[in-house]
């Protein structure tokens, strides 16, 4: 794997959040607390507004630092979540991660969303879209095929009933409405992809 641009990447991040957060907040009102988009958009604001400085840090040490800064401040349910997953991969990834690397340290990160969720494949949470991501990427696909997969997946969440998270206290209610955590990592997988496949 190429070595590349954090700060690239952290910036793609933070737009592509900041472009849908209304759309992000909207999904979130359908059958959460409401504030998912103003929350994402706060906490990639903030690990923006230290790319630089997280880029000059090793690979490992500048995503568990990303993972820091989510927990601190996106706040809600989605803090400790996304955080948590920048926080595993930075624990696992090693400094100059090929493929191999990567995919593992991102399969080690699922697996510790899951358990700080308390939640599963098939509950309607961001797990439904990071699992079927990490397959992508197992499977050799490319960063726009991975991308596609990312939004089906998401997409793939509105027939689902909730069983983890607010959106689980409506029943039945949940069903018919798309996961705002899954969209959100649908978002960062394209904007990460397309911001990676652009570097020279």
């Amino acid at each position: 794997m190429a070595v590349f641009d954090l700060a690239r990447l952290v910036t793609a991040a933070a737009d592509t959040i900041a472009a849908h957060a209304e759309e992000l907040t909207a999904l979130d009102q359908a059958i959460g607390d409401g504030d998912h988009g103003l929350n994402m958009k706060r906490g990639f604001e903030a690990v923006r507004a230290e790319a630089e400085a997280f880029s000059a840090k090793p690979v490992p040490e500048a995503l568990k630092a990303i993972g820091t800064k989510l927990v601190m401040t996106v706040g809600g349910a989605s803090g400790p979540l996304f955080g948590t997953l920048f926080l595993a991969l930075g624990k696992e990834i090693s400094a100059e991660p090929d493929h191999a690397s990567l995919t593992a340290a991102f399969g080690k990160a699922i697996e510790a969303v899951a358990a700080r969720g308390k939640s599963q494949v098939g509950q309607k949470t961001m797990l439904d879209v990071l699992q079927p991501v990490h397959d992508a990427l197992a499977g050799g696909k490319t960063a726009a095929e991975i991308a596609d997969i990312a939004d089906r997946a998401a997409d793939a969440t509105i027939p689902m009933k909730a069983l983890r998270g607010r959106a689980s206290f409506l029943g039945d209610r949940s069903i018919g409405h798309m996961d705002a955590g899954g969209r959100s990592v649908a978002l960062l997988v394209r904007a990460i992809g397309e911001a990676l496949e652009g570097q020279p």
